[in-house]
C-alpha cells in the first residue's frame, strides 16, 4: 500500500475521519452563507414595510 493510500485509509478509520471533515466543512459553509440569505430577506422585508408606510402616509 502506498503512503497516500495509508494516509487516506488512516488505519481503517478513514471513512469516519473524512466524513467528519466533510460534515464540519458543510456546517462551516452553511454558517458562512446563512447570514447572506438572512440579510437579503431582511432588506426585502424592510423595503416592503417602507413602501407600505409610504403608501399609508400618502393616503392620510
Amino acid at each position: 500500500m502506498s503512503s497516500w493510500q495509508e494516509f487516506f485509509n488512516m488505519g481503517g478509520y478513514g471513512f469516519y475521519v473524512w466524513s467528519s471533515y466533510g460534515i464540519a466543512f458543510v456546517v462551516l459553509l452553511a454558517n458562512a452563507i446563512s447570514p447572506i440569505f438572512c440579510e437579503r430577506n431582511l432588506l426585502k422585508t424592510l423595503a416592503r414595510k417602507a413602501r407600505r408606510e409610504q403608501r399609508h402616509d400618502s393616503k392620510a
